[in-house]
Protein backbone atom coordinates (compact mmCIF):
# COMPACT_ATOMS: atom_id res chain seq x y z
CA UNK A 1 0.00 0.00 0.00
CA UNK A 2 2.80 2.38 0.91
CA UNK A 3 5.04 1.85 -1.98
CA UNK A 4 1.64 3.00 -4.05
CA UNK A 5 1.85 6.01 -2.47
CA UNK A 6 3.65 8.97 -4.95
CA UNK A 7 7.11 9.83 -3.72
CA UNK A 8 7.48 12.28 -0.90
CA UNK A 9 8.85 15.06 -3.39
CA UNK A 10 5.69 15.03 -5.38
CA UNK A 11 3.48 15.41 -2.93
CA UNK A 12 5.34 18.16 -1.29
CA UNK A 13 5.68 20.15 -4.85
CA UNK A 14 1.82 19.50 -5.48
CA UNK A 15 1.60 21.47 -1.84
CA UNK A 16 3.69 24.00 -3.09
CA UNK A 17 1.94 24.91 -6.18
CA UNK A 18 -1.46 25.43 -4.29
CA UNK A 19 -0.25 27.42 -1.68
CA UNK A 20 1.95 29.61 -4.55
CA UNK A 21 -1.37 29.95 -6.66
CA UNK A 22 -3.40 31.24 -3.91
CA UNK A 23 -0.59 33.38 -3.00
CA UNK A 24 -0.34 35.35 -5.89
CA UNK A 25 -4.31 35.68 -6.28
CA UNK A 26 -3.47 37.86 -2.85
CA UNK A 27 -0.74 39.38 -3.94
CA UNK A 28 -2.64 40.54 -7.26
CA UNK A 29 -5.69 41.87 -5.39
CA UNK A 30 -3.10 44.20 -3.47
CA UNK A 31 -1.70 45.35 -6.39
CA UNK A 32 -4.57 46.26 -8.07
CA UNK A 33 -6.37 47.52 -5.01
CA UNK A 34 -3.64 49.36 -2.54
CA UNK A 35 -0.43 48.34 -3.06
CA UNK A 36 2.73 48.97 -5.54
CA UNK A 37 4.77 46.01 -7.16
CA UNK A 38 7.19 46.40 -4.56
CA UNK A 39 5.17 46.75 -1.63
CA UNK A 40 3.09 43.69 -2.85
CA UNK A 41 6.41 41.96 -2.63
CA UNK A 42 7.40 43.48 0.48
CA UNK A 43 4.36 41.96 2.33
CA UNK A 44 5.00 38.63 0.99
CA UNK A 45 8.36 38.59 3.15
CA UNK A 46 7.06 40.79 6.10
CA UNK A 47 4.04 38.61 6.84
CA UNK A 48 6.10 35.04 6.70
CA UNK A 49 8.76 36.06 8.31
CA UNK A 50 7.30 35.92 11.79
CA UNK A 51 5.54 32.33 11.02
CA UNK A 52 8.89 30.91 9.66
CA UNK A 53 11.05 31.75 12.18
CA UNK A 54 8.55 30.73 15.11
CA UNK A 55 7.87 27.83 13.43
CA UNK A 56 11.89 26.57 12.86
CA UNK A 57 12.19 27.16 16.57
CA UNK A 58 8.98 25.41 18.00
CA UNK A 59 10.83 22.41 15.56
CA UNK A 60 14.18 22.91 17.26
CA UNK A 61 12.47 23.02 20.45
CA UNK A 62 10.08 19.97 20.26
CA UNK A 63 12.73 17.80 18.44
CA UNK A 64 15.41 18.82 21.20
CA UNK A 65 17.94 19.24 18.44
CA UNK A 66 19.71 22.50 17.60
CA UNK A 67 20.78 24.27 14.86
CA UNK A 68 22.59 22.13 12.61
CA UNK A 69 26.26 23.30 11.32
CA UNK A 70 25.94 25.82 8.56
CA UNK A 71 28.35 24.90 4.55
CA UNK A 72 30.53 27.00 2.63
CA UNK A 73 28.37 28.49 0.32
CA UNK A 74 25.12 28.44 2.03
CA UNK A 75 25.11 32.33 2.67
CA UNK A 76 26.07 33.48 -0.67
CA UNK A 77 23.51 30.83 -2.42
CA UNK A 78 20.74 32.19 -0.03
CA UNK A 79 21.81 35.93 -0.92
CA UNK A 80 21.35 35.29 -4.63
CA UNK A 81 18.44 33.33 -4.74
CA UNK A 82 16.47 35.93 -2.29
CA UNK A 83 17.59 38.81 -4.89
CA UNK A 84 16.61 37.19 -7.31
CA UNK A 85 13.25 35.76 -5.97
CA UNK A 86 12.02 39.58 -4.96
CA UNK A 87 13.19 40.72 -8.63
CA UNK A 88 10.71 38.01 -10.15
CA UNK A 89 8.26 38.18 -7.59
CA UNK A 90 7.61 42.38 -8.71
CA UNK A 91 7.99 40.86 -12.40
CA UNK A 92 5.45 38.79 -11.79
CA UNK A 93 3.18 41.64 -9.66
CA UNK A 94 3.77 44.18 -12.60
CA UNK A 95 3.02 41.24 -15.24
CA UNK A 96 -0.75 41.22 -13.50
CA UNK A 97 -1.26 44.83 -14.09
CA UNK A 98 -0.39 43.67 -18.03
CA UNK A 99 -2.36 40.44 -18.39
CA UNK A 100 -4.94 38.06 -16.41
CA UNK A 101 -4.07 36.21 -14.02
CA UNK A 102 -3.62 32.89 -15.61
CA UNK A 103 -1.82 34.36 -18.62
CA UNK A 104 0.49 36.28 -15.80
CA UNK A 105 1.11 32.92 -14.56
CA UNK A 106 1.81 31.23 -17.61
CA UNK A 107 4.24 33.53 -18.88
CA UNK A 108 6.03 32.90 -15.28
CA UNK A 109 6.34 29.26 -15.89
CA UNK A 110 9.30 29.38 -18.60
CA UNK A 111 11.12 28.69 -15.51
CA UNK A 112 10.66 25.70 -16.03
CA UNK A 113 13.08 25.10 -19.20
CA UNK A 114 15.48 27.97 -17.35
CA UNK A 115 16.16 25.55 -14.35
CA UNK A 116 17.08 22.65 -16.31
CA UNK A 117 19.87 25.18 -17.75
CA UNK A 118 20.71 27.20 -14.58
CA UNK A 119 20.24 23.73 -12.40
CA UNK A 120 23.47 22.70 -15.29
CA UNK A 121 25.39 25.71 -15.06
CA UNK A 122 25.57 26.14 -11.74
CA UNK A 123 25.08 23.00 -9.82
CA UNK A 124 26.20 20.37 -12.56
CA UNK A 125 22.88 18.36 -12.47
CA UNK A 126 20.97 17.15 -14.97
CA UNK A 127 18.16 15.21 -16.26
CA UNK A 128 17.39 12.44 -18.23
CA UNK A 129 17.06 12.21 -21.74
CA UNK A 130 13.10 11.38 -21.35
CA UNK A 131 13.26 14.16 -18.44
CA UNK A 132 14.13 16.78 -20.52
CA UNK A 133 11.38 15.33 -23.49
CA UNK A 134 8.88 15.67 -20.71
CA UNK A 135 10.49 19.30 -19.87
CA UNK A 136 9.70 19.93 -23.53
CA UNK A 137 6.70 18.92 -23.78
CA UNK A 138 5.62 21.22 -21.26
CA UNK A 139 7.30 24.42 -22.76
CA UNK A 140 5.21 23.32 -25.97
CA UNK A 141 1.98 23.54 -23.87
CA UNK A 142 3.55 27.30 -22.44
CA UNK A 143 4.03 28.31 -26.11
CA UNK A 144 0.00 27.21 -26.97
CA UNK A 145 -1.09 28.98 -24.05
CA UNK A 146 1.14 32.05 -24.83
CA UNK A 147 -0.76 33.85 -27.53
CA UNK A 148 -3.15 36.54 -27.62
CA UNK A 149 -7.12 35.22 -27.34
CA UNK A 150 -8.42 34.91 -31.17
CA UNK A 151 -4.88 33.79 -32.48
CA UNK A 152 -3.75 30.48 -34.36
CA UNK A 153 -0.09 30.98 -33.97
CA UNK A 154 2.89 31.48 -31.88
CA UNK A 155 4.97 34.44 -33.65
CA UNK A 156 8.10 35.65 -32.49
CA UNK A 157 7.06 38.94 -32.49
CA UNK A 158 5.05 38.46 -29.33
CA UNK A 159 8.19 37.91 -27.74
CA UNK A 160 8.95 41.68 -28.16
CA UNK A 161 5.85 43.24 -25.56
CA UNK A 162 6.25 44.33 -22.14
CA UNK A 163 4.21 41.44 -20.72
CA UNK A 164 6.13 38.60 -22.65
CA UNK A 165 9.45 40.50 -21.60
CA UNK A 166 8.34 40.62 -17.60
CA UNK A 167 7.26 37.09 -17.93
CA UNK A 168 10.81 35.69 -19.34
CA UNK A 169 12.66 37.66 -16.79
CA UNK A 170 10.61 36.34 -13.69
CA UNK A 171 11.32 32.62 -14.89
CA UNK A 172 14.94 33.22 -15.25
CA UNK A 173 14.92 34.74 -12.15
CA UNK A 174 12.93 32.31 -10.33
CA UNK A 175 15.22 29.44 -12.15
CA UNK A 176 18.00 30.94 -10.33
CA UNK A 177 16.64 30.75 -6.96
CA UNK A 178 15.29 28.12 -7.41
CA UNK A 179 18.72 25.97 -7.90
CA UNK A 180 20.41 28.45 -5.78
CA UNK A 181 18.06 27.74 -2.87
CA UNK A 182 18.70 24.30 -3.41
CA UNK A 183 22.42 24.75 -3.44
CA UNK A 184 21.59 26.51 -0.16
CA UNK A 185 19.40 23.86 1.43
CA UNK A 186 22.64 21.26 0.52
CA UNK A 187 24.94 23.23 2.28
CA UNK A 188 22.66 22.76 5.83
CA UNK A 189 24.87 19.48 7.70
CA UNK A 190 21.65 17.65 8.56
CA UNK A 191 20.03 14.55 7.08
CA UNK A 192 16.54 15.76 7.73
CA UNK A 193 14.83 17.12 4.80
CA UNK A 194 12.37 19.57 6.43
CA UNK A 195 15.15 20.99 9.14
CA UNK A 196 17.36 21.86 6.09
CA UNK A 197 14.68 23.53 4.44
CA UNK A 198 13.39 25.42 7.05
CA UNK A 199 16.78 26.50 8.28
CA UNK A 200 17.47 28.06 5.11
CA UNK A 201 13.99 29.64 4.28
CA UNK A 202 14.24 31.55 7.56
CA UNK A 203 17.52 32.94 6.59
CA UNK A 204 16.33 33.74 3.33
CA UNK A 205 13.23 35.43 4.67
CA UNK A 206 14.55 37.57 6.72
CA UNK A 207 17.47 38.79 4.16
CA UNK A 208 14.74 39.55 1.63
CA UNK A 209 12.53 41.54 4.73
CA UNK A 210 15.47 43.32 5.27
CA UNK A 211 16.55 44.02 1.75
CA UNK A 212 12.84 45.17 0.92
CA UNK A 213 12.88 47.25 4.24
CA UNK A 214 15.68 49.40 3.28
CA UNK A 215 14.34 49.76 -0.57
CA UNK A 216 11.05 50.97 0.45
CA UNK A 217 12.09 53.07 3.00
CA UNK A 218 14.33 55.22 0.71
CA UNK A 219 12.24 54.74 -2.90
CA UNK A 220 8.72 54.28 -1.42
CA UNK A 221 8.81 55.69 2.07
CA UNK A 222 4.46 55.30 1.87
CA UNK A 223 4.41 52.02 0.72
CA UNK A 224 5.74 51.10 4.34
CA UNK A 225 2.62 52.58 5.85
CA UNK A 226 0.31 51.01 3.31
CA UNK A 227 1.28 47.06 3.85
CA UNK A 228 0.54 47.93 7.51
CA UNK A 229 -2.84 48.80 6.59
CA UNK A 230 -3.45 46.30 4.20
CA UNK A 231 -2.45 43.75 6.77
CA UNK A 232 -5.55 41.89 7.01
CA UNK A 233 -4.95 40.47 3.66
CA UNK A 234 -1.29 40.82 3.46
CA UNK A 235 -1.33 38.55 6.81
CA UNK A 236 -2.81 35.37 4.39
CA UNK A 237 -0.19 36.26 1.88
CA UNK A 238 2.68 35.96 4.29
CA UNK A 239 0.54 32.50 5.72
CA UNK A 240 0.70 30.92 1.79
CA UNK A 241 3.81 32.02 1.54
CA UNK A 242 5.40 30.35 4.82
CA UNK A 243 3.77 27.12 3.35
CA UNK A 244 4.93 27.49 -0.24
CA UNK A 245 8.01 28.14 0.50
CA UNK A 246 8.82 25.51 3.44
CA UNK A 247 7.11 23.05 0.42
CA UNK A 248 9.59 24.47 -2.22
CA UNK A 249 12.99 24.02 0.22
CA UNK A 250 11.79 20.23 1.18
CA UNK A 251 11.11 19.33 -2.57
CA UNK A 252 14.78 20.85 -3.56
CA UNK A 253 16.28 18.95 -0.59
CA UNK A 254 14.71 15.74 -2.28
CA UNK A 255 14.60 16.43 -5.87
CA UNK A 256 16.74 17.91 -8.72
CA UNK A 257 15.58 21.49 -8.82
CA UNK A 258 14.51 21.33 -12.50
CA UNK A 259 12.62 18.14 -11.92
CA UNK A 260 10.37 19.56 -8.47
CA UNK A 261 9.96 23.10 -11.11
CA UNK A 262 8.63 20.87 -14.42
CA UNK A 263 5.96 19.00 -11.61
CA UNK A 264 5.12 22.69 -10.39
CA UNK A 265 3.92 23.74 -13.59
CA UNK A 266 0.54 22.05 -11.99
CA UNK A 267 -0.30 25.91 -10.76
CA UNK A 268 -0.88 26.60 -14.07
CA UNK A 269 -4.02 24.57 -14.46
CA UNK A 270 -4.75 25.89 -10.35
CA UNK A 271 -4.20 29.11 -12.12
CA UNK A 272 -6.97 28.77 -14.65
CA UNK A 273 -9.36 27.61 -11.87
CA UNK A 274 -8.37 30.67 -10.04
CA UNK A 275 -9.31 32.85 -13.38
CA UNK A 276 -12.61 31.17 -13.46
CA UNK A 277 -13.73 30.87 -10.30
CA UNK A 278 -12.74 34.21 -8.66
CA UNK A 279 -11.86 36.82 -11.51
CA UNK A 280 -14.45 35.39 -14.13
CA UNK A 281 -12.07 34.84 -17.35
CA UNK A 282 -13.01 32.85 -20.36
CA UNK A 283 -11.06 30.10 -21.68
CA UNK A 284 -10.70 29.57 -25.15
CA UNK A 285 -10.05 26.02 -27.12
CA UNK A 286 -6.39 27.11 -27.30
CA UNK A 287 -6.11 27.38 -23.92
CA UNK A 288 -7.45 23.95 -23.18
CA UNK A 289 -5.62 22.23 -25.22
CA UNK A 290 -2.53 24.04 -23.95
CA UNK A 291 -3.49 22.46 -20.26
CA UNK A 292 -4.36 19.04 -22.01
CA UNK A 293 -0.39 18.98 -22.91
CA UNK A 294 0.51 19.92 -19.70
CA UNK A 295 -0.95 17.32 -18.01
CA UNK A 296 0.07 14.76 -19.91
CA UNK A 297 3.85 16.36 -19.52
CA UNK A 298 3.59 16.65 -15.90
CA UNK A 299 2.09 12.85 -16.31
CA UNK A 300 5.35 11.77 -18.11
CA UNK A 301 7.73 13.38 -15.71
CA UNK A 302 6.52 11.82 -12.99
CA UNK A 303 6.82 8.23 -14.44
CA UNK A 304 10.01 9.10 -15.40
CA UNK A 305 11.70 10.65 -12.32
Amino acid sequence: MIDALPDLWILVTLAAAFFQTARFMLQKYLATATLSAAGATFSRFLYSAPFIVSGLVAYLLVSGMGLPQIGPGFWAYGLLGGTAQILATVCVVLLFKQRNFAVGITFKKTEVILTVLTSWLILGEGVTVWGFAAIGLGVLALLLLSAKQGENGFRLRDLGNKATGLGIASGFLFAISAVTYRGATLAVMSDMPVLRAGVTLAAVVCMQAAIMAVYLKLREPGQMTAVWQARKVAAWVGMMSMGGSLCWFIAFTLQNAAYVKALGQVELILSVAASTLFFREKITGREWAGMAVLVASILMLVLVA
